[in-house]
């Protein structure tokens, strides 16, 4: 199916579309917050209706080819790709290439085309590669994003307040980051191991870019191969997600989005929950301060609150407003001893800074941390140094029993 024909078959509702600013939004709330609902079902949260939700969510697996504009580099086929285990939207065990150099100084420079490898090209001549230059090398995996609808509804002021909240030697650092979608907009970043973007629209045109190579309206140039240009292989015009009159952002962007705010949280091991060593880990992992930075849980924005954004006032739906999630982060940035060196919208400071891992889906998580590189939960705990150095610490000191309730517990998120 082309992607002329997929535009035609798509419904497209004039929609809740977030790009996002969002008023005044206070935590304490006059109407009833109810938990948002969980599930690897493939069955949406009631944001759009279960049809339109299985039509997005074709797209968002859909492969794309050289015809529809694939590359000329990229690192996948389809969203799908890197989102899967156990269904569509979750994570996977796939990881991303990215590079650059630091100085005696400390200082990081991107290489030519930017800090992103990609792993495929459509020919061999424009394949990208590390070079000897680059001594700063990192690995990210890709985040799950169910739930993701919810986390673009939370108010700024929850992770302002959160950040005020925590220990002078723990404070998570915020960063602002423009909605590509709203012209001199900027909002709390939330989205990305390095909190890039705070609107789903943001983070899927973003992605669709440089993880497929498709340009949309919003990303309308192609990425080079290491700064070499690749239009001699670029035979589709550019943007190739082309924006329609009910998809300005490009029609396959916005289905995008709207498949991700239509997904469930993920949910736990309801058995494995139950168990008294499981809940005697969920104390702990209060007691010793992991959830200073692996927030429990988090309330989104009053349904019917007011956002800006596409040239008019749209509410939050019912469906996503007046919720609590429970991502288990603080979606801040924080070093603990395991950043990976690259700079991207943070500034020098946050070289070494990561986005709090969200826990909720850890069960479906093989391999552990941001680069994969743990396989068991006391691994992933003890790479965990600096602003964490508190919290290990008294990790370590739990007894074998405690610390084994400790696991059980992240066994069951």
């Amino acid at each position: 199916m082309t992607r002329d024909e997929r535009t035609r078959r798509l419904a497209r509702p004039q929609a809740f579309i977030l790009p996002l600013l969002l008023l005044a939004a206070p935590l304490a709330y006059a109407v009833a917050t109810l938990e948002a609902p969980a599930g690897y079902d493939n069955l949406t949260n009631g944001f759009e209706t279960q049809t339109q939700f299985d039509l997005d969510r074709t797209v968002f697996e859909e492969r794309e080819g050289i015809a529809e504009g694939l590359g000329p580099v990229y690192n996948a086929q389809s969203c799908a790709e890197c989102h899967q285990s156990p269904v569509t939207g979750s994570s996977s065990q796939i990881t991303e290439l990215r590079v650059g150099r630091m100085d005696g100084a400390g200082n990081f420079t991107e290489p030519m085309g930017g800090s992103l490898i990609n792993d495929r090209a459509i020919d061999p001549s424009i394949q990208e590669r590390a070079t000897p230059q680059d001594n700063v090398v990192a690995f990210r995996s890709s985040l799950g994003i169910l739930g993701d609808g919810y986390v673009e509804v939370l108010p700024d002021s929850v992770f302002s307040q959160i950040q005020a909240a925590q220990p002078p030697t723990m404070k998570g650092t915020i960063v602002r980051v423009p909605v590509l979608e709203t012209p001199g907009v900027t909002r709390i970043g939330r989205f990305g191991w390095k909190d890039q973007h705070a609107s789903l629209v943001s983070f899927a045109a973003d992605a669709y870019l440089n993880e497929i190579g498709i340009t949309s309206p919003l990303m309308p140039s192609e990425n080079s191969s290491k700064g070499r240009s690749v239009a001699d292989f670029d035979t589709v015009p550019d943007p190739e997600d082309a924006a329609t009159p009910a998809a300005p952002n490009g029609s396959d962007v916005e289905a995008f989005a709207r498949f991700m705010r239509s997904t469930k949280v993920p949910s736990r091991d309801a058995v494995v929950a139950a168990m008294p060593d499981a809940q005697a880990g969920a104390a702990l992992f209060h007691q010793i301060g992991c959830d200073i930075c692996h927030t429990a849980s988090l309330r989104t924005a009053p349904a019917g609150a007011v956002v800006h954004g596409m040239n008019r006032d749209l509410p939050i739906p019912s469906a996503l407003g007046d919720k609590v999630i429970h991502p288990f982060s603080d979606f801040l940035l924080h070093d603990v001893g395991t950043g990976d060196g690259i700079v991207q919208n943070g500034g020098p400071g946050s070289a070494h800074k990561l986005r709090t891992a969200p826990l909720w889906g850890l069960r479906m998580r093989p391999r552990l941390m941001h680069d994969l590189a743990s396989v068991s939960y006391p691994q992933a705990i003890l790479r965990h140094t600096r602003e964490a150095g508190p919290v290990i610490q008294a990790y370590r000191n739990l007894s074998p029993t405690q610390q084994s309730q400790l696991s059980l517990f992240l066994s069951s998120l």
